[in-house]
């Protein structure tokens, strides 16, 4: 019998390096078939600079999403982000899946996509501002409410690791590693604990 895989959402406010941890993460995992990270859609043009992403016009991606497409889909900074809905596959045939989402979809991925853990990225705010600037996409008022609003990122629950990305990547990136050999080799997780 095939154990259900294991859905790995990352959150973070913008600047804490979501992007460059599920980098390092992917490196680690490239070569290991029971690991997926696939590619969101969003209604932005790429640009060279952020992820990897599948670029969809707002109608595209409304047809996309009324014919089922996508199994987590929300609206954040004027874009539409959706997780195309093979995910759902992968996690009934046993791979552990890693998707940077948006936090407002936590709590339906908990009711329809379990079992999941909720990797959250932070950095201090500072740091935060630092890398919002040298990104070069928002004025300076604009970083200024993404660091307020990154002192009000809450999330809870028993599912919520929590990794300062302040520091060391490396040493965030293998704390996610580890995570994720946790969920794809639990007894061994289990007996290490013991």
């Amino acid at each position: 019998m095939i154990t259900r895989g294991t859905l790995f959402l990352v959150v973070g406010p913008s600047g804490a390096g979501k992007d460059a941890v599920i980098a390092g993460v992917r490196k680690k995992f490239m070569f290991d078939h029971r690991v997926v990270f696939p590619r969101r859609a969003i209604t932005r043009v790429p640009d060279g600079i952020g992820e990897d992403h599948i670029p969809l016009s707002e109608e595209i991606f409304e047809t996309r999403l009324n014919a089922g497409h996508f199994c987590l889909n929300w609206y954040a900074h004027n874009l539409r982000y959706g997780v195309p809905v093979i995910v759902e596959r992968h996690l009934r045939e046993g791979r552990s899946v890693v998707v940077n989402v948006s936090r407002t979809v936590i709590d339906e991925a908990r009711r329809r996509l379990a079992p999941l853990k909720v990797i959250v990225i932070t950095a201090p705010a500072e740091e935060l501002a630092r890398r919002l600037m040298a990104r070069g996409r928002e004025k300076r008022g604009e970083i200024k409410k993404r660091v307020a609003r990154a002192d009000a990122f809450v999330v809870e629950g028993a599912d919520v690791v929590e990794i300062d990305n302040g520091g060391s990547l490396s040493d965030s990136v293998d704390i996610f590693s580890a995570e994720i050999t946790g969920a794809l080799n639990p007894a061994k997780d289990i007996a290490r604990q013991a």
